[in-house]
């Protein structure tokens, strides 16, 4: 008698996100939302303000997610997060975990000051930033999220931004709070490990997501995983955690770093760029891997 074959699933096999949503194809932040609320669980609750995945979730009254949502103003996703814990706590609710979800625009620049609040104080709440790298939602206009190079509606090609993305991960280490960590939709297994962590802290945690956003980075739908992988192959966004402000893990270490020109290659963002400003890019991913590196050494 043949013995029956047997798969064995790397995932969560339970889904808090359904069909209709109306996000673009090979959107990266639906993939996101979908691992994350697998490490989640039902009891969670959302703070989403106003990003991409404000209009994806679904018109009103109806919603894509299985999960409670709560839709706050654009700078607004910590502090909402906060003021949701606060309240479920005094009705005797400990169980349920607010999760902030903000794009880059409402976690770089228009909600920092709330998530440095929110971090100062410890509030008990995940945020997390999904990061498609610009203000897709508004018409792709620039975000301090957007990298050195990239063309995007307020960049345009003779003048695409010359300043490096804002390193955010650092300035939310800086508070000291209990959990820092990288993500990539490219993956799952270490994005879902990652979440699950993030809810066994007391306090903030903090977790930025790569997603990649097709539409705005003029790359094929079907690539998306592909450059959510890639981007983490060049080191241009290392896969990494941050305890306490102090203790650095490397999750994925290279032997070999493939050059960046395999990643930018496969976006029209970064096609007007001169084989010199390529090479600067790449001397500048080169010395941010070698500092990581002697962060990592030193736990």
């Amino acid at each position: 008698m043949k013995k029956a074959k047997t798969m064995k699933l790397s995932l969560p096999p339970e889904e808090y996100m359904n069909s209709g949503h109306l996000a673009c194809q090979g959107c990266g932040a639906t993939l996101a939302m979908r691992y994350a609320l697998k490490a989640l669980g039902q009891k969670t609750a959302l703070c989403i303000p106003a990003c991409c995945w404000s209009v994806i979730d679904g018109p009103f009254p109806y919603s894509s997610l299985e999960v409670p949502i709560f839709h706050c103003a654009f700078e607004t996703a910590a502090s909402s997060a906060s003021g949701l814990k606060a309240g479920l706590e005094m009705v005797g609710d400990t169980e349920t975990t607010v999760v902030a979800w903000a794009g880059d625009g409402g976690t770089f620049d228009i909600g920092i000051q709330a998530l440095s609040g929110a971090a100062e104080r410890n509030d008990n709440i995940i945020y997390v930033c999904y990061d498609n790298e610009a203000y897709m939602n508004t018409g792709i206009q620039r975000s301090s999220a957007t990298p050195y190079g990239a063309w995007t509606t307020t960049t345009p090609v003779k003048h695409f931004k010359d300043r490096p993305k804002k390193d955010i991960v650092a300035i939310m280490a800086a508070h000291h709070i209990p959990y820092v960590a990288t993500a990539s939709v490219g993956y799952p297994e270490d994005l879902i490990k990652k979440v699950k962590k993030a809810k066994s802290f007391i306090g903030t945690k903090f977790l930025h997501i790569y997603a990649p956003c097709p539409t705005g980075w003029k790359s094929r739908p079907e690539d998306t995983v592909k450059l959510a992988r890639l981007v983490v192959q060049t080191a241009i966004f290392p896969l990494y955690e941050i305890e306490h402000g102090e203790k650095y893990i490397l999750n994925i270490k290279l032997r070999e770093k493939k050059p960046i020109n395999d990643y930018l290659r496969l976006q029209g963002r970064f096609r007007h760029l001169k084989e010199e400003e390529i090479a600067f890019m790449q001397k500048n991913v080169d010395i941010n891997w070698a500092k990581l590196l002697k962060k990592c050494e030193n736990v």
